[in-house]
């Protein structure tokens, strides 16, 4: 009788980052960009500044996304699919009150990576994926400053979306380097951190190294 295949292993969750809501010097946050970029594997960074007018997003953009694309890092704005377009970003993160996943695609094009936030419920995953998104963004899993939540999924909705489901999952909220373990072992495929890189005592490379390494299998 022939044996069944082992089933492919699952790849390490990786890491992604997102800015600081506010930045009051750009140029010493490209300077801490370079540093946490170059410190370790960072798959994405969103661009997520609020508030900001748009010309002030649009003056961020145009020093951050060259320096995380030089790094290899794929660049999406928070929100504003035109935003992104303009910004020459790799994508868009998108909110429930946001625009539509196929609106965003008809402006930034097949190639762009969208991402959809889906609080806690599986059911707005399932609908982000079968729109075309590229990604489902759930949490906040843990307390944040970063910005209000109201929703607080338990770690087992990562486990049964990566179960029944084929697009790849982000743990956000309040993720730390003693807490991401826990998400990515749970099913996340990537975690999203913003505080525990930049508010870091640390360093945000240290920081980085710090998450990448509880991160590893």
């Amino acid at each position: 009788m022939a044996r069944n295949p082992t089933p492919p292993e699952r790849p390490a969750c990786q890491l992604y980052l997102i800015t600081p809501p506010v930045i009051p010097d750009l140029e010493v946050f490209v300077g801490q960009l370079e540093a946490a970029l170059g410190a370790g594997d960072v798959a994405a960074l969103q661009i997520r500044l609020k508030p900001a007018s748009d010309a002030q997003i649009l003056t961020a953009a145009a020093r951050i996304v060259p320096v995380a694309q030089a790094h290899g890092v794929a660049v999406l704005m928070n929100d504003r699919p035109d935003l992104a377009r303009a910004a020459g970003c790799d994508g868009v993160h998108l909110g429930q009150e946001d625009a539509s996943v196929a609106e965003a695609r008809r402006l930034l094009g097949p190639a762009a990576m969208i991402g959809v936030t889906c609080h806690d419920s599986r059911h707005l995953g399932m609908e982000a994926a079968e729109a075309g998104a590229d990604y489902v963004a759930f949490g906040a899993f843990f307390p944040t400053d970063t910005k209000a939540t109201t929703h607080r999924p338990e770690p087992d909705v990562l486990t049964i979306w990566q179960e029944t489901m084929e697009i790849p999952c982000v743990a956000i909220g309040g993720i730390t380097a003693d807490t991401a373990a826990v998400l990515a072992t749970a099913g996340a495929d990537f975690v999203a951190v913003s505080g525990a890189i930049w508010n870091s005592p640390k360093g945000p490379a240290d920081a980085v190294r710090e998450l990448l390494t509880n991160l590893s299998p």
